[in-house]
């Protein structure tokens, strides 16, 4: 079979289930493209030769597997499924047209669409059973229409007419057109009315005879009703009615009103929340500058805004905890007392507190007391060592190096 050929792979890998219904418009476009090929591989490229051996070889190729392959290959389109599904499905059809049933059945559309596969019907007819299409002078729906379904195995049969008309035949003119006189006997064509008009007797907007809904008609012709001026309209709370050509709309009031009777704070019933009427307009009141303490809490200020007001913290505060305090850096870890201080700072302060101390002890021992006067003697010997060994090592450094 030409399925299993190697340059077919999408089509291996494509369902194998036995589609009962393809649509007749993808079997039409699958043989229209088959046409094409046929069309394209007519010659095969044979031209320039031996005259009697290029039409022995193009008479074998004319019908052979080979050119059978190759217009099946371009058939679809790869990402085409519909048609790789469907012409993976009349494989068999397919091939019995090829060698068998091209001469008797030229027309290969009709053949496998219509009587093979029994997708499509006829032109003119519609339905599983091909039902005709309902039919009157000019064709089929009066050749002013369609007939539903037509040439499918699928809809109803009913006409869908032209704009302009209406009927089962598609006969009579539409709502909005009127039939023009005809010079000869040939029934004429319909032509829309005036754009206010449902019935008329020409195009004018005088020769009305029946309105569109949202008009009235007063010496043939049709005036728009101000539903807004009547009961008729019907619209919700906090919105206006505004008329337009054969209707109305519901538009929503200022923002500054309770209830109106148009656009605008000057057409309120009654002001909003947060308004007041002034003149003839309702306009926003500034609670800020009216009110003696509008924001009662601690370092807050007043900001007015449309309708109302709202509270924030004045500036250099931000709000913690409901509260407004004042907006510093996040303070480091406490500094100990000696932190700034330089390192000869350090050592006078220390020198200063051991010349406090060994003064104490030194008064102490002026009064005769042996223990504090053993200890002061041995502090002046220590300060008395520490100061020599430190000179003396400074003048030893100096003699040796000749200074």
């Amino acid at each position: 079979m030409w399925w299993t050929w190697p340059f077919l792979p999408a089509l291996v890998l494509l369902s194998v289930v036995r589609v009962q219904t393809a649509p007749c418009r993808t079997c039409r476009k699958l043989t229209e493209s088959f046409i094409k090929g046929l069309e394209r591989t007519a010659n095969k490229n044979f031209g320039g030769g031996n005259t009697a051996w290029e039409e022995e070889k193009l008479a074998k190729y004319a019908r052979s597997e080979t050119r059978l392959l190759e217009i099946v290959e371009s058939a679809c389109e790869k990402t085409d499924f519909e048609c790789n599904r469907l012409l993976e499905q009349i494989e068999d059809q397919v091939e019995t047209w090829w060698f068998h049933r091209q001469q008797e059945a030229p027309d290969l559309f009709e053949w496998l669409c219509i009587e093979e596969m029994r997708l499509c019907c006829p032109p003119g007819r519609f339905g599983p059973d091909c039902k005709e299409c309902p039919s009157g002078p000019g064709g089929v729906c009066g050749g002013l229409g369609r007939c539903e379904g037509e040439g499918t195995r699928l809809g109803d049969g009913e006409c869908v007419c032209d704009p302009g008309y209406s009927g089962s035949l598609c006969q009579s003119c539409a709502d909005g057109y009127y039939r023009e006189k005809s010079s000869n006997d040939s029934t004429g064509a319909c032509t829309a009315c005036y754009h206010s008009c449902n019935k008329c007797s020409g195009p004018q907007d005088y020769k009305c005879l029946e309105c569109k809904r949202g008009w009235i008609l007063h010496d043939n012709k049709c005036v728009d009703i101000d539903e807004c001026g009547t009961e008729l309209a019907q619209c919700p709370s906090n919105t206006y009615c505004h008329n337009s050509e054969g209707s109305y709309e519901c538009r929503g009031c200022d923002q500054s009103c309770v209830g109106c009777m148009g656009s605008g704070p000057a057409r309120c019933k009654k002001c909003a929340r947060g308004y007041r009427l002034k003149g003839a307009k309702c306009l926003d009141i500034d609670e800020c500058s009216e009110r003696a303490i509008a924001c009662p809490g601690l370092n807050e200020a007043c900001i007015n805004e449309e309708g109302s007001f709202h509270c924030d913290c004045a500036d250099g505060f931000i709000r913690r905890d409901s509260i407004c305090v004042e907006n510093k850096p996040p303070a480091g870890p406490e500094k100990g007392l000696f932190d700034e201080m330089t390192d000869d700072e350090v050592l006078v302060l220390q020198q200063m507190f051991f010349g406090v101390v060994i003064c104490a002890i030194a008064t102490l021992a002026a009064k005769g007391d042996m223990v504090f006067t053993a200890i002061f003697i041995g502090g002046v010997a220590a300060m008395a060592g520490y100061w020599l060994t430190e000179k003396g090592d400074l003048l030893l450094d100096g003699f040796l190096k000749g200074k």
